[in-house]
């Protein structure tokens, strides 16, 4: 991947931010003397200080003002008070070109840029481009999957610099604003159903005679086995689906049960709900 030359911030040094950071020095997209971590827990500045060797404090708005790139990493119910103590402070200046990318679920462009945009003369706001990211948990094994969307400042470049960021965790798509909450259902909460789907697979394993650590080994590899023959194959889920389903076979009896109970359309209607709910949460 390409490297780039320009400090990186992380407002927020949770797990996201430190998948992020252990993965851009991973991919040698940052060196470690570039990258820099606020929060205010000192024992995750400290621990993110030990193991990457990249540059802590507690000050939010000292990393912002030395950074060319802010990452916002922090929980939706704490952003308003950080974003506010930054542009609220004496000293908050936007001399040159800075990217502002925001993974806090739930939070639109619109509020972020009325706390950042508030005090600055058009000119400033020109050269501070927001982007709004809905990654996954999965990020955290470098498999993410992340949706994004930028605001009208955001140039061409600053784009590139972003999706190189992203794909250090994984994948990434471009989308309009409007579409994030859908994403948010699908991907973002996504990993949940799998879980889910997961959890049920293994107790029914336990049910019909299994030991639970052979259920659970048998239920993960089976998963990943699907996912690797998806990713692989130019089929559709269905098409391999009914591959596996042979008539008059177990497999049909497993999915007269799964029909029966609607099981698809209530994964569908937990989607829509999802989505639903996510457009609550940002209004």
């Amino acid at each position: 991947m390409s490297k780039i030359n320009k400090k990186i911030a992380f407002i927020g040094a949770g797990n996201m931010g430190e998948a992020f950071v252990g993965a851009l020095i991973q991919t040698g997209i940052f060196s470690p003397s570039m990258i820099y971590a606020s929060d205010i827990s000192e024992k995750r500045l400290d621990i993110l200080n030990k193991t990457y060797g990249i540059s802590v404090m507690q000050n939010n708005f000292k990393v912002f003002s030395e950074c060319e790139i802010i990452v916002i990493a922090v929980k939706p119910q704490h952003i308003y008070q950080i974003l506010s103590q930054i542009s609220e402070h004496e000293g908050y200046r936007i001399p040159n070109r800075k990217i502002v990318i925001s993974i806090a679920a739930g939070i639109p462009l619109r509020k972020i840029e009325a706390l950042l945009y508030n005090s600055l003369d058009n000119d400033s706001i020109e050269k501070l481009p927001i982007i709004r990211v809905m990654p996954n948990t999965p990020a955290l094994v470098l498999a993410g999957m992340s949706g994004m969307s930028a605001n009208k400042y955001t140039k061409a470049e600053d784009l590139n610099t972003i999706k190189i960021i992203l794909e250090a965790i994984g994948k990434v798509i471009e989308f309009q604003e409007e579409d994030l909450d859908a994403v948010t259902a699908l991907s973002g909460s996504g990993p949940a159903y799998v879980f889910y789907i997961a959890e049920a697979m293994i107790e029914g394993g336990i049910k019909v005679g299994l030991k639970p650590d052979k259920a659970a080994m048998l239920t993960v590899a089976t998963i990943q086995g699907a996912l690797k023959l998806m990713e692989e194959s130019n089929e559709s889920p269905e098409i391999l689906r009914r591959k596996v389903t042979s008539p008059g076979g177990t497999t049909e009896a497993a999915f007269k049960v799964l029909e029966k109970n609607r099981v698809k359309q209530n994964v569908i209607e937990a989607i829509k709900a999802a989505t639903i709910r996510s457009k609550e949460l940002s209004r």
